[in-house]
C-alpha cells in the first residue's frame, strides 16, 4: 500500500500534533507527515514540526488584508504539499468551501466534545469545557470527524466519552478530554491511511 501524504494544520501548542508525530515515528501510521501549517507564526506546533524534521510553514493570518487572501495562500501552500490527508489538530480557523470541496472526505478534525453538542462557531478551546461545566452534563468527550463547509460538522469517524464530576473545573475537564484526544486522533489518521474509512451518506463505516 502506497504511503499517504499527511499535512497537519495547527494554531497553538500542538499537543494533538505531537500525538500524531509520535504514532508516525513509532510506525503506527502508514503515511508521511510532509508538512505542518499554522496561521500563528508563534505557534509551538511549528517548533514541534521542526524538531521532528517536518517542513513547518507559517501562513500568518494577520499578514493578509482579507479572509479571502489568507484562504488563497493557504490553498496554495496545501497544493504545494499535495496531501492525501489534511488533519486539523487544534486549528481554530474555519476552512472555506474552496478548500473543503478540493479535499472532500480528505480532511479530518478533532473537536473536544461529543458532536452535535457544544460545537459550531465560537465553540473552541476552553470555551467548550466551560459550556460543558455550566450545562450540568455528566459525560463529555471528543469527536473525530470529516470536515465539510460547516463548523464542527461532517461525518463522524470516532467518538469517546469521559465523565464530568461536579467539582471539576473547566481546565480539569479539558485535561481529561485531551488524554483521549491524543489516542483518538492518531487512530483515525491510521485508519484513513489504511483505507479503512468509507463515507456512506452522512455516516462513516470503519472497515
Amino acid at each position: 500500500m502506497i504511503k499517504k501524504r499527511i499535512v497537519v494544520l495547527a494554531s497553538g501548542g500542538g499537543t494533538d500534533l505531537q500525538s500524531i508525530i509520535d504514532a508516525w515515528q513509532n510506525g503506527e501510521i502508514n503515511g508521511d507527515i510532509v508538512g505542518v501549517i499554522s496561521n500563528n507564526p508563534g505557534a509551538y506546533a511549528l517548533e514541534r514540526a521542526r524538531l521532528a524534521g517536518i517542513k513547518a510553514v507559517s501562513v500568518d493570518y494577520k499578514s493578509y488584508g482579507s479572509v479571502g487572501e489568507y484562504n488563497e495562500e493557504l490553498l496554495r501552500e496545501l497544493k504545494v504539499l499535495s496531501p492525501d490527508l489534511i488533519v486539523l489538530a487544534g486549528y481554530i480557523k474555519i476552512l472555506p468551501g474552496e478548500i473543503t470541496r478540493e479535499y472532500t472526505n480528505r480532511i479530518i478534525n478533532i473537536h473536544p466534545a461529543l458532536i452535535p453538542s457544544f460545537c459550531g462557531e465560537g465553540w473552541y478551546g476552553i470555551h467548550v469545557h466551560e459550556g460543558v461545566k455550566a450545562s450540568g452534563v455528566k459525560l463529555t468527550g471528543a469527536t473525530v470527524h470529516f470536515v465539510d463547509e460547516l463548523a464542527d460538522h461532517g461525518a463522524i469517524i470516532l467518538q469517546e466519552s469521559v465523565p464530568v464530576y461536579y467539582e471539576d473545573t473547566p481546565e480539569e475537564i479539558q485535561s481529561r478530554v485531551l488524554e483521549i484526544e491524543h489516542k483518538m486522533l492518531p487512530k483515525a489518521v491510521a485508519l484513513f491511511c489504511e483505507d479503512r474509512l468509507e463515507v456512506i451518506g452522512s455516516r462513516v463505516k470503519v472497515k
